[in-house]
């Protein structure tokens, strides 16, 4: 008696069994195919684009109750005068909080966007944007960023959302928008600028000589050119000083091999820095200060030194001035640490960052030193301590998830160039996060304080 066979589950088994059971002839496959002329049925206004409980909705509710009184005070398109009317902030505020939310950090994707996503479209509401007034938008507003990261974190105080009792700072290291091979070394570039300014005379002198050896708006276009080329490379000349400063303290530290200071004629601001992969690239030092509790950015400055040094007391300043008043607890790692940062700020916070090292006294860190201040002293005692060690791990789940955050909505390689655009960028980031921060804490805040709006 044969064993019973029992089928198989492998598709040439069914292709066997299908060939055995049908003829050939009658085995016609089935699949879907467009269907371009089918009528379907669309949405009778745009708001019916995104469903009710899509964030896109969030974003503009959040938008809507900032203060953009300083915004609306530049438009010079007033009732009764001749002009045309220009987008409302809140518009493009929206777009690029967004698509900073989205991981979208081109001002031509976002246009594009704008026109065949439903939730841009929705955010647009049938007003027509473009790159160009994009891309203006995010680094024109600088100042009013800043300002508006200031009020709104200020709301958040006023609510008791955020206490500003203890925070945390931490550097992210982004890619900046150049390449290595864009640094030179000094005789390099006296050599560029040279050549750029006798471009430049050339271009003069044969406009003069013939005017009409090409047309206006070529020979525009060409001298524009050439002027920002002898722009960049001057910008790149003036940054040599500090650079050459930098090598000199790094050989008097007793470096091995120093290398002569190059700076770039692509963005002279950025600075060669170590990256978290080990390699080394054109880069800026952003800096951001999170509160523990909420988790609300409450702080955000940008650096072209690769280094931590110095940022703890200059952060601290910029709280004072934002907030009126200082953090009680301030959260950092070791490289922030040194006697003077200590000494500067101990008067206004209490620090909680790792004990160094030993150092070449093979005097443990904990044990007070004979050149130690008071205030250096008590931050050595103060983390040996069970308590200080259980506060400072808010420092981790705090920092590094908002760095970890803002390398996922795309901040890993700069599309702007220079200190000013970059801070632009990240304040659009700190806004974003804290649009999305605010949204966790609204169910808290409505408990606490039913009338908050």
């Amino acid at each position: 008696m044969e064993p019973t066979k029992v089928p198989s589950d492998e598709p040439a088994e069914i292709e066997k069994d299908l060939s055995a059971s049908e003829p050939t002839e009658a085995r016609v496959p089935r699949v879907q195919m467009p269907d371009r002329m089918r009528p379907e049925p669309r949405p009778a206004n745009i708001d019916l684009l995104v469903g009710p409980d899509h964030r896109v909705r969030l974003v503009w509710a959040y938008v809507e109750q900032l203060n953009l009184g300083a915004w609306y005070a530049r438009i010079r398109a007033v009732e009764g005068h001749p002009g045309r009317n220009p987008i409302a902030p809140e518009i493009l505020l929206a777009l690029w909080l967004f698509a900073t939310i989205e991981a979208v950090g081109s001002a031509r994707a976002l246009a594009r966007l704008c026109e065949e996503h439903n939730a841009y479209r929705w955010l647009c509401g049938g007003v027509s944007v473009n790159y160009h007034t994009l891309a203006n938008f995010r680094v024109q507003r600088g100042e009013l960023l800043d300002e508006l990261l200031t009020s709104s974190v200020a709301s958040l105080l006023e609510v008791g959302a955020v206490k500003l009792t203890r925070v945390a700072q931490d550097g992210l290291r982004v890619r900046a928008s150049a390449g290595s091979k864009s640094f030179r070394r000094r005789s390099r570039l006296e050599g560029f600028l040279e050549q750029a300014q006798q471009q430049v005379q050339q271009l003069k002198d044969e406009v003069e000589s013939d005017p009409l050896a090409s047309s206006r708006r070529e020979q525009a276009a060409r001298e524009r050119a050439a002027l920002e080329r002898q722009k960049k490379i001057e910008a790149a000349l003036l940054r040599l000083p500090e650079l050459e400063r930098a090598k000199e303290r790094q050989a008097t530290r007793g470096k091995k091999k120093v290398n002569e200071a190059r700076s770039s004629t692509t963005d002279a601001e950025a600075t060669i820095m170590k990256m978290p992969n080990g390699g080394y690239n054109p880069a800026y030092n952003a800096q951001f200060c999170t509160e523990t509790e909420s988790q609300v950015i409450v702080g955000v400055d940008v650096e072209a030194s690769g280094v931590d040094h110095g940022q703890m007391s200059a952060m601290l300043k910029q709280l004072q001035h934002r907030y009126g008043r200082a953090p009680a607890q301030y959260l950092v790692d070791g490289g922030y640490v040194s006697a003077p940062e200590i000494d500067a700020t101990a008067a206004t916070s209490t620090i909680y960052a790792p004990l160094p090292a030993p150092g070449k006294d093979k005097l443990a860190p904990s044990q007070p030193h004979a050149r130690d201040s008071g205030a250096v002293a008590a931050w050595r005692q103060r983390m040996q301590t069970q308590e200080a060690k259980t506060i400072y791990k808010e420092r981790a789940s705090t920092a590094e998830c908002v760095n970890a955050l803002a390398r996922e909505r795309g901040l890993t390689r700069l599309r702007v160039r220079g200190l000013m655009k970059t801070k632009s960028m990240l304040l659009l980031f700190a806004l974003a996060h804290n649009c999305m921060r605010v949204a966790a804490l609204l169910p808290a805040m409505l408990r606490t304080s039913p009338s908050t709006s």
